[in-house]
């Protein structure tokens, strides 16, 4: 498998459990993520995202969206994309 580098976190909110992250490439719901950094190493399917708190099927570099995840992630995390 293979990972393209997406995006960056930008924040992390914890008692909802919502990264969000600044993104340079594509994005859609029903991708694999894989979220890395110092102390994070998370994959999950992207079963949900939201743009200014609307629910959205796909986003583009340069958005900032939010995605729920079951884990911690930090500020700067790598958000990379997995590809088969």
């Amino acid at each position: 498998m293979a990972e393209v580098e997406i995006g960056k976190v930008t924040d992390f909110f914890k008692k909802v459990g919502v990264a969000a992250i600044k993104l340079t490439g594509d994005l859609a719901v029903g991708d694999t993520i894989h979220i890395k950094g110092h102390t994070t190493d998370l994959t999950l399917k992207v079963e949900s995202m939201q743009v200014e708190h609307l629910a959205v099927q796909n986003a583009g570099p340069g958005a900032e969206i939010g995605v729920k995840i079951a884990g911690l992630a930090r500020k700067h995390d790598t958000v990379y994309k997995v590809t088969a």
